[in-house]
């Protein structure tokens, strides 16, 4: 994954989730700096970390699509 991708993905987990940057640091059990450095695509997560946030975004995923849809008119 590039950085780029890394970058993007972070953001979209932080705004989808509705944190801080330093909330979102504790979630995944890093600093606020470090958050900041993936963000504005400065380092990348160490393996282990960037598998969390996949499965953090097929989470989030996953139960967008359990939710129900719109009622359907008839």
């Amino acid at each position: 994954m590039k950085a780029e991708e890394v970058s993007s993905l972070i953001k979209s987990l932080r705004k989808r989730l509705g944190l801080t940057q330093e909330q979102f640091a504790h979630r995944v059990g890093v600093t606020y700096g470090t958050v900041n450095s993936w963000e504005n695509g400065k380092r990348k997560p160490l393996p282990f970390l960037l598998r969390r946030l996949i499965e953090i975004r097929d989470e989030l995923e996953g139960q967008a699509r359990e939710l129900p849809k719109g009622r359907r008119s008839r």
